[in-house]
């Protein structure tokens, strides 16, 4: 059970609950996250952000949140992004490498690998070496170097407030949740 509340959008405030009512999947974690109206819209527009890249590769990015949430001990956000990491192309012998944590494992490419050692080093010690940085860089530009960077914290993030809360795990909203905020970067460009 939560330790706090979820949010109902039928009783919150109007502002929250046209939030809430406007998202593609009533998720426990947007329910958790609109107990403080403060951090909601700014919480929803960085993961919408995340999602909807079109600089970064979509199988990359959730190879690097499955990662962090499996080191940050996050079973809400492995439970969620497993179906979406499925349903960009993520192979499920990636995906039980990296629950193994194998992130070295001959099925990660080049660029797979080196953001995988990015994100632990940069999720354990909010550092990465130089030898790490520049395996990185050799595949990755300056743009997508920083949104690496991003999706590491947010989702480190996402993991330590999924946990402390005790949100409990419910059914993925998968592909939809990537298709809402692939239309809504297109609708802001």
């Amino acid at each position: 059970m939560a330790r706090l509340p979820y949010v109902d959008p039928e009783t919150a405030p109007q502002a929250v609950g046209e939030v809430l009512a406007a998202l593609p999947a009533q998720l426990n974690i947007f329910r958790m996250v609109a107990n403080s109206t403060t951090a909601l819209r700014g919480f929803l527009g960085l993961g919408t952000a995340l999602l909807g890249s079109r600089t970064f590769d979509v199988r990359v990015r959730e190879l690097v949140i499955l990662h962090v949430g499996r080191i940050s001990g996050g079973r809400y956000e492995w439970a969620q992004h497993v179906p979406i990491a499925k349903a960009v192309g993520c192979t499920d012998e990636q995906i039980a490498a990296l629950e193994a944590g194998e992130t070295a494992a001959a099925c990660f490419s080049g660029v797979e690998a080196a953001a995988l050692r990015f994100a632990e080093e940069a999720a354990s010690d909010c550092r990465v070496g130089d030898e790490t940085f520049a395996a990185a860089h050799e595949h990755l530009d300056a743009e997508q170097i920083v949104e690496l960077i991003v999706i590491v914290g947010f989702y480190r993030m996402v993991a330590m407030l999924t946990e402390i809360t005790d949100i409990e795990i419910d059914s993925s909203a998968g592909a939809a949740i990537i298709d809402a905020a692939k239309n809504r970067q297109a609708r802001e460009d």
